[in-house]
């Protein structure tokens, strides 16, 4: 999964030489090519969650942004998560965004299942995003780690297509998600 490209370490520097059309993340120094090109229901969902974002917070502070997008966190840290909100201005560059964001949203696909929860849930973590989204565009659901005040993400809860998410990194806001995952709504099983 990780390092198709050698050397002991990678930084910002050598991560903006590479040809435009390669696709590369870098955690910890280690370089994570981002190919092949994700399904059509991945990005279905990630078009979903952006269009969202994109009408609930207009005419706000805080704004959506989609992969592919450079999030900065340091020299050696440099990712593009599939959906992400960062409330901060000053964060955001003319060509990337620079420092944590405060929602980030990972869609799981077969080749980044693993990088998603484990490198990038310790990155995203340790630089401080408030709340972190692991979607699983099969199984229909959706696991939510909140950053609690020690600075490290609460246990794991789970949300299921048919139940509304408040995001807790923009003020509960409530998603429906079974309009992110372009199904119908199950009156029956939002009663129970």
């Amino acid at each position: 999964m990780p390092l198709l490209k050698e050397k002991e370490k990678f930084t910002y520097q050598d991560y903006k030489a590479w040809p435009d059309e390669e696709r590369w993340e870098i955690i910890d120094g280690f370089a994570y090519n981002m190919s092949p090109a994700p399904a059509i229901n991945h990005q279905t969902i990630v078009g979903n969650f952006h269009t969202f974002l994109n009408v609930s917070l207009r005419g706000k502070i805080c704004r959506a942004f989609m992969a592919p997008t450079d999030v900065i966190l340091s020299e050696f840290d440099v990712v593009q998560p599939d959906v992400f909100v960062v409330c901060d201005p000053k964060k955001i560059a003319e060509k990337n965004i620079q420092g944590a964001p405060d929602l980030a949203i990972e869609i799981i696909s077969p080749s980044t299942a693993t990088k998603d929860r484990r490198e990038k849930f310790n990155l995203y973590e340790k630089y401080g995003v408030r709340e972190y989204l692991i979607v699983e565009p099969e199984a229909k659901h959706v696991e939510r780690f909140s950053l609690n005040e020690a600075g490290q993400f609460d246990r794991r809860e789970i949300f299921d297509a048919q139940q509304v998410i408040s995001l807790k990194s923009l003020n509960q806001l409530e998603m429906p998600l079974w309009d992110i995952f372009g199904i119908e709504k199950n009156e029956q099983s939002l009663n129970q």
